[in-house]
């Protein structure tokens, strides 16, 4: 393709190459230049783009452009050949519940027997074919590289987290939604952000940016619902577990096996426990109808669905114990997890084990400390990625929210795998004990070291 072809009207500046130069491929790191690649120099948040072009060309890029954030996106799209309008795209945003609502919607519509793609923070799909990821959001040219996969591979579906950072930093511009769905708004990114409301500011962009024909399809019992779609020209339709709504789910009983639930009228068992997973549920059936789905299917689909991994995944323990392991780490999502423990099993003593990631939003640890004093037996504080901070500084900050009668069920223990087996080890018989923060994730980072951290790995070790 020609980069005249590339650069279309984004107002690309040339750097290097001349409008008719031939380009087979495109990077936005230098290092990744290769022969015949088009270098796309941003300005990053710590470095210029354009301080790089010399290296891309002399490790083989025949052009290199400046641009902006949006005109990066645009130049994917154009290159790829505009993968995302070849697909139905949805994509999800809030605090909690993205991996789980695109992961289940994933596998349901793949039980339906369509072709699917996954972008989410676990892994990326294309079809059957699992790629490792490394951020909620990837960057534009990643995004359009594997859509143009997916539609190669016959892909019909391309269900996609989408975060507030990558609306901000423009990673998901230029891409064509179809649907659009809001989970909820909680405590989470303000290291990134700043305040609740550039936070919720970056959220709403993604509404604001959809197309007439799209829709949005948002949760109506966080009182943000509305907010996100004030400006939006998309139609709405809106879910509700409480109130009046387009689609609406009750939980009419749960226990460690799972819930029996009734979507408009409607009752189907499901494998997954929570409320916050009931409004998973209820995302998805909205989600499915809008696409064009019959009800019928997707409720049979919704009670064959497992959640995903590291999302209250239980392992059983020693003396009758239940050892669940979940990503849950902000304070809504540890707040959802406690009390769908406590409500199916009332009667086992509850423990609650959890770190705060380091170099991150500090605000939330006493928060942390606050609601697992109100809705655990016993606590042990811990570390969870604590980056290029001390472990006992995020400790003593979350520590901070606990009462003095919380400090007294409170241990603290650095050392996350000699924290597991004091949980193990100290818990009655019969307690559920929750591993909170790692989730699916099979790392720890402790100052820039990247170990090897699986908690189902540390827990088949601790149990024998």
């Amino acid at each position: 393709m020609k980069l005249s072809q590339i650069i279309g009207n984004s107002g690309a500046t040339i750097l290097h190459g001349t409008p008719d130069t031939e380009v087979t491929a495109i990077c936005s790191d230098s290092r990744k230049a290769c022969a015949g690649s088009l270098f796309i120099a941003i300005q990053g948040t710590s470095a210029n783009g354009s301080d790089f072009a010399a290296s891309a060309v002399s490790n083989g890029a025949v052009a290199a452009v400046s641009t902006s954030r949006e005109g990066l996106a645009e130049m994917a799209d154009r290159f790829y050949g505009h993968p995302s309008r070849s697909l139905k795209l949805v994509g999800i945003t809030g605090t909690n519940g993205k991996t789980t609502t695109v992961t289940l919607l994933y596998d349901l519509f793949r039980s339906l027997g369509y072709e699917c793609g996954l972008l989410s923070t676990i892994a990326n799909f294309v079809g059957g074919k699992r790629l490792e990821t490394e951020n909620t959001t990837s960057d534009p040219i990643s995004i359009n590289s594997l859509m143009a996969e997916m539609v190669e591979k016959g892909c019909e579906y391309c269900f996609m987290e989408v975060s507030s950072i990558g609306v901000e930093q423009k990673r998901v511009h230029a891409l064509d939604f179809d649907i659009a769905i809001f989970s909820n708004l909680t405590h989470d990114h303000l290291d990134y952000h700043g305040t609740f409301a550039e936070y919720l500011r970056c959220k709403k962009m993604f509404f604001d940016s959809l197309k007439k024909d799209a829709v949005a399809i948002i949760n109506t019992d966080d009182r943000n619902g509305s907010v996100m779609v004030q400006n939006t020209a998309a139609s709405v339709l809106t879910y509700s577990l409480r109130s009046g709504a387009d689609h609406c789910c009750r939980i009419i009983e749960q226990s460690v096996e799972g819930m029996l639930l009734k979507f408009d009228g409607t009752e189907v068992w499901t494998r997954l426990i929570g409320a916050h997973n009931a409004y998973n549920l209820t995302a998805i059936y909205s989600c499915a109808l809008a696409l064009g789905a019959g009800k019928e299917e997707v409720l049979v689909g919704i009670s064959r669905l497992s959640g995903a991994k590291g999302r209250l995944e239980t392992i059983p323990g020693p003396d009758g114990k239940m050892i669940v392991i979940d990503y849950a780490h902000t304070p809504d999502a540890l707040e959802n997890v406690l009390k769908a423990l406590r409500d199916i099993c009332p009667e086992r003593e509850l423990v609650c084990l959890f770190g705060c990631g380091g170099d991150r939003d500090r605000t939330k640890r006493p928060e942390m400390a606050r609601i697992a004093e109100l809705l655990a037996d016993r606590i042990l504080v811990t570390s969870d990625n604590s980056r290029t901070e001390e472990t006992s500084a995020i400790m003593d900050d979350i520590c901070k929210g606990f009462s003095a009668e919380g400090r007294r069920k409170a241990v603290c223990i650095a050392d996350r795998k000699e924290a597991i087996r004091a949980a193990i080890q100290m818990s009655g018989k019969g307690a559920t004990i929750l591993l909170a923060g790692k989730g699916h994730e099979t790392y720890q980072i402790i100052g820039k070291t990247k170990n090897r951290f699986d908690e189902r790995e540390v827990v088949a070790e601790i149990i024998g």
